[in-house]
């Protein structure tokens, strides 16, 4: 009875070889073929056998095609959104503020007047200083006069010209110290706090307001040195954000050579879409791929694998309407899968559901 149901299939597959077209085209599609032939003959005979001999039963069973994929490895770890560009701004000298010139939210550029403290002495002594500066430039002016005429002695003209400079230091100085009464944004970017108010006191090293640039956000995370062969530049990342329930697929951008002495690991990171909404110390999980098959292999749910006594892994396969014990090697397990090194071939049929009651030689069913 098994020959009645091969010769359609033989015939398709003899048809298909003399048909014109690729070899690699032709040697796919026969496969194909040749994988759903061998489930329907399996399905026909378990059906032939279980109508024709009523003392012959199966086991019902769900089973799989299985086909090589490219298998992945990746390892999860804990990161943080961080940016490069993220400051706190206080103010260079002591001083009361008396003026605000933005509010949180507002888009800062580089160089900007953020605040003010107060400024009137310095102001009055610039003032006084300013009125002894011009004469000194006067008499200089003159005694210069003199001299390119050849007019008085060396020494006054020296003396002259040593005032001058010695006014525009003291004014430089002055100008330097009125400079510091302002809080000056160092990047371009966005308030994102302001912690002063006009009337409190400032002082060096106390946060004013922070300044964020959001254009250049990224991923930073530690790595155990373990993984510093296997994760580089450029390997495959996915992140997820918990908070948001957002994720991204990316590449490392960065790994750092050095390996922290305390923890034992190095930083990876991964660049974010600016187009999107992300905050600086957001938690991130990334997934980064630290190993990918060389070529498509058999894969199998984990689930699926079974020890037998000698400690060997097994997995239940159809073949001829039964069930048989099929030794196998397991290389990397991942998300539930598992990749077989040597046991499974492409066409193989591994029993998915009922693969636990059934034994080596016990007749199955199909379910559908």
């Amino acid at each position: 009875m098994k020959k009645i149901f091969l010769i359609p299939g033989i015939a398709l597959i003899l048809t298909a070889c003399h048909s014109a077209g690729d070899p690699k085209a032709e040697l796919e599609k026969l496969k194909k073929q040749e994988v759903e032939l061998k489930v329907k003959i399996a399905a026909l005979e378990s059906s032939l056998n279980t109508k024709t001999d009523s003392a012959v039963s199966g086991i019902a069973v769900a089973v799989e095609i299985l086909k090589p994929e490219i298998f992945k490895n990746y390892i999860n770890i804990q990161g943080r959104v961080d940016a490069d560009e993220n400051v706190s701004i206080s103010s260079e000298m002591p001083g009361t503020i008396v003026k605000i010139n933005v509010k949180v939210g507002d888009a800062v550029t580089k160089g900007q007047v953020l605040a003010e403290t107060d400024a009137i002495a310095i102001n009055q002594s610039i003032a006084d200083l300013q009125t002894n500066t011009d004469l000194v430039n006067q008499i200089f002016q003159k005694q210069k006069n003199l001299w390119d005429q050849k007019i008085g002695t060396e020494i006054q003209f020296l003396q002259a010209k040593t005032n001058k400079e010695s006014m525009e230091k003291k004014m430089a100085a002055l100008l330097q110290q009125l400079s510091m009464t302002k809080i000056v944004s160092p990047i371009n970017g966005t308030v994102d706090a302001v912690d002063i108010k006009v009337g409190q006191l400032a002082a060096p090293g106390m946060p004013s307001i922070r300044v964020i640039n959001f254009s250049n956000l990224k991923v930073k995370a530690d790595v155990a040195e373990g993984y510093a062969s296997k994760i580089k530049k450029g390997s495959e990342v996915i992140v997820r954000f918990p908070d948001t329930d957002d994720s991204i697929i990316s590449t490392v951008n960065y790994t750092s050579r050095a390996i922290n002495t305390s923890t034992r690991s190095f930083t990876v990171e991964v660049l974010l879409d600016n187009q999107k909404e992300y905050h600086p110390n957001m938690v991130a999980r990334l997934n980064i791929n630290d190993y990918k098959s060389a070529k498509p292999v058999i894969i199998v749910p984990i689930r699926t694998v079974l020890k037998d006594e000698t400690n060997a892994s097994f997995v239940m396969v159809a073949e001829g309407g039964k069930a048989k014990k099929q030794i196998i090697t397991i290389g990397k397990e991942y998300n539930g899968k598992a990749e077989v090194t040597s046991g499974l071939k492409e066409g193989d049929l591994i029993v998915t559901a009922g693969y636990d009651v059934v034994n080596d030689g016990d007749a199955i069913i199909y379910k559908k």
